[in-house]
């Protein structure tokens, strides 16, 4: 039995490794002449592998697209069975203080490296720079078109990735699959009118970013950059806020909360009280709220205070204003900017159309899809990856049975 795999990255090769065994032929087609580039790079090159394990109920939540599509999908393969699987493989995981799951090896060569040496095990075959242009269901086979000629295939798993634009999906048209329109998730907000570009480099560790109209809002660090501001909470919020954000243009109103173990009120008494304290101290170089020092400056200056000016001489109308910058910091926000090695797409397949116990499509026999090229993403930290490996898994394992669903081995 030949099963074919479109894919070399993350879900194409976990499919094709759970696909093979006696009995089973698999390729892989890859369009580039890399295999797994988004694995080398994501985690600025450690791998995100997958989040620290918690409850399936807890874990879709992280998925602003495809959570009760992965809730099924989730209770046959999570992020323990991930651990489980590199580790027997010799690549041992860590847990990082925000739950993210990386090598202890801190290098994503070691996932690579794991994921090479299965598929070599297994004797699949792997062709790099061979694209497919064009599928075609033919009686109980797929018809492949493709860069190095015809292939055909009993089984077919598409594990094709996330694209930017729709035209990218062309290949797929045979298949009369609903494909919704590509749209970026995971982005950085950029803010060209904005003073506080100046400070880039300067981060908070928990923030609180809004949209203003909306009831969109992500806590964790904020990063300021020299095009506007990025890190977590940023990134988070972009993907929930994905559909919205593009039918706005891009354009929108940030509000920020620099640190979120305060409110409004806090933020005020909290300032009252250190004034009663210290009144001669100098306000711009005494700090409060865990907020950098040239960061604090910038809230000053906007808040009117003077240089050298002391605790004890704010007035009313300063105190009030200090606690604005600090509570509800609006930043006019005028486009994006996506990491193109890491860049993650809502849209894809319509998850409708697709079985999620077996990842079968519901209008072919053995046609199976996996990963992104699935309406499935999800916010950083190990998510995506971890959609890759179980949609790939179940993929890859009902694909390697037959009509009757026992294993051919």
């Amino acid at each position: 039995m030949k099963i074919g795999v479109i894919g070399g990255g993350a879900a194409g090769f976990f499919a094709a490794i759970h696909a093979s065994g006696a009995g089973r032929d698999v390729t892989i087609f890859e369009k580039s002449p890399k295999l797994l580039s988004k694995v080398k790079v994501s985690g600025g090159g450690r791998c995100n592998v997958t989040h620290r394990p918690m409850e399936i109920s807890k874990l879709v939540k992280n998925y602003p697209r495809g959570e009760k599509f992965l809730k099924k999908v989730f209770s046959k393969f999570k992020s323990e069975d991930t651990i489980t699987w590199f580790e027997s493989r010799g690549v041992p995981l860590k847990i990082e203080g925000d739950g993210r799951m990386f090598p202890i090896s801190d290098s994503s060569q070691s996932v690579i490296d794991a994921l090479l040496k299965e598929a070599q095990k297994l004797k699949i075959t792997i062709l790099k720079s061979c694209g497919v242009k064009s599928i075609t269901h033919i009686e109980n086979q797929y018809k492949l078109e493709t860069d190095s000629g015809f292939f055909v295939v009993d089984k077919l798993i598409i594990a094709s990735g996330g694209h930017p634009k729709i035209d990218n999906y062309s290949f797929l048209n045979n298949l009369n699959h609903s494909v919704l329109d590509p749209i970026p998730s995971l982005f950085t907000f950029n803010t060209p009118k904005e003073s506080i570009k100046e400070l880039m480099g300067l981060s908070v560790t928990d923030g609180i970013v809004k949209i203003e109209g909306t009831k969109l809002n992500y806590r964790g660090p904020v990063l300021v950059t020299h095009w506007g501001v990025s890190g977590p909470a940023v990134l988070k919020l972009s993907a929930f806020g994905a559909q919205w954000l593009k039918d706005q243009n891009y354009i929108a109103t940030a509000l920020i909360n620099w640190n979120g173990e305060f409110g409004e009120q806090q933020y005020n008494a909290h300032i009252k009280s250190y004034i009663l304290a210290h009144p001669n101290r100098k306000v711009e170089s005494n700090t409060l709220f865990d907020i950098p020092g040239r960061l604090w400056e910038h809230f000053t200056r906007l808040s009117g205070i003077e240089n050298g000016q002391l605790y004890g001489s704010l007035s009313k109308k300063q105190i009030n204003k200090l606690v604005q910058n600090l509570f509800c910091y609006n930043l006019k926000v005028e486009g994006k900017t996506t990491f193109k090695e890491e860049f993650v797409t809502a849209g894809g397949i319509s998850l409708s159309e697709v079985n999620p116990e077996t990842l079968e499509s519901k209008f072919h026999p053995n046609l199976y899809f996996a990963g992104e090229v699935l309406n499935i993403d999800g916010i950083t930290g190990g998510f995506n990856f971890q959609a890759a490996w179980s949609t790939g898994f179940l993929a890859g394992i009902a694909s390697s049975k037959n009509q009757h669903g026992t294993n051919l081995s």
